[in-house]
């Protein structure tokens, strides 16, 4: 796939490779200028092309140390509040070349680099990245097989820096080890408020290791836990923290595995928080049972204002319609299941009748 920004050409490759040998000075001298106090410089123009040029020089210095093509996007966008290098095949070597502009780069705010195989190397990389830089507050490390090394120094270099807001590290196949440095980095970070870890592996294990730090966490307003294998007591104890967290407000749990007893725990836990406004907790293997003991915490709550697709018979129908009368703004989108009879989720709604 292509990023946002063309290839260059090889005329504009052959001036990089130019730049790295025919400005030894300037490389010499790009060591020490993003430490120094350069504010102030920064406003005048002349002084701003300067700061681009040694930048770029560092990056293609980089590059030619770690045997890598350097990625014209990078030189395009360094400047940019954005830098969207998705895609783009870093590996954990292209990774490892940015590491010395990005560093104390003042002006990116959102860095994506989803889809590049860093693997833990370059994930190791990168957390120096972010144990460092003060601008960066919207990162994405999606799809990149981190393993739990890198994750770990990715928590760890978080845990030192209350700049980043928003961090997505869906499918990087995080299993329960992981869980551990995601509490630790939980029950210290308040600055972050937005984190995704869908489409991992995170189980019920896993659950019951976030649970108490998560009820802890003084800073997430939003988390994304969908496509992963929580369920059994382990869905029951992240259900459970829902009762303590009094910051969280969306959270998504669905494509697990919660069941009843998580349904249940759920809607416990609903009747407590006074806090949480958009719960998504469709396709979990909740029945009959399940839904009406949530459908009970929704009777309580006063501050949930949508909850996401469960599939429901006419019983619950009727729990759900006394609910709103209770939460006239409460949103239920439900699968509209209205046979007497529970059906599975797979199953079409039967066509409407035709008057004879």
């Amino acid at each position: 796939m292509k990023g946002p920004c063309v290839e260059s050409t090889k005329n504009e490759d052959r001036k990089e490779e130019a730049m790295v040998t025919e400005r030894p000075a300037e490389v010499l001298e790009a060591g020490n200028y993003w430490t120094t106090d350069s504010d102030s410089d920064l406003e005048t123009e002349g002084t701003h092309g300067l700061g681009e040029l040694i930048r770029d020089t560092l990056y293609l210095e980089s590059c030619q140390a770690h045997s890598v093509v350097p990625v014209s996007c990078f030189l395009r966008q360094a400047s940019a509040s954005e830098l969207n290098l998705r895609h783009r095949g870093l590996g954990p070597q292209g990774a490892q070349a940015l590491v010395s502009t990005l560093t104390s780069n003042p002006y990116i705010k959102r860095l994506d680099l989803r889809d590049n195989g860093l693997f833990g190397t370059g994930a190791e990389a990168l957390a120096d990245v972010l144990s460092k830089n003060s601008s960066i507050s919207d990162v994405d490390l999606s799809e990149n097989k981190l393993g739990v090394a890198g994750f770990q120094a990715i928590c760890r270099a978080l845990a030192l820096n209350p700049a980043v807001q928003k961090m997505q590290l869906a499918g990087n196949d995080l299993e329960e080890q992981a869980a551990q440095h995601l509490a630790d980095l939980l029950m210290v970070h308040t600055g972050l408020k937005s984190l995704d870890l869908s489409y991992n592996q995170l189980n019920d294990l896993a659950g019951e290791t976030l649970g108490p730090a998560l009820a802890e966490n003084t800073g997430l307003t939003e988390l994304n836990l969908s496509w992963n294998h929580l369920r059994g007591p382990g869905a029951v104890v992240l259900a459970r923290s829902l009762e303590a967290n009094i910051f969280l407000k969306i959270l998504d749990i669905s494509y697990n595995g919660f069941g009843d007893p998580g349904a249940s725990a759920v809607g416990e836990a609903l009747k407590a928080n006074n806090v949480l406004e958009e719960l998504n907790m469709s396709n979990n293997r909740i029945s009959r049972v399940g839904a009406l003991r949530l459908g009970l915490g929704l009777q309580v709550n006063q501050t949930l204002k949508i909850l996401i697709d469960i599939q429901v018979n006419r019983e619950f129908e009727e729990l759900a319609s006394s609910v709103k009368v209770i939460l006239p703004g409460l949103c239920i989108k439900t699968g509209a299941f209205k046979n007497k009879e529970w059906l599975p989720a797979f199953k079409p709604s039967p066509p409407a009748s035709v008057p004879k």
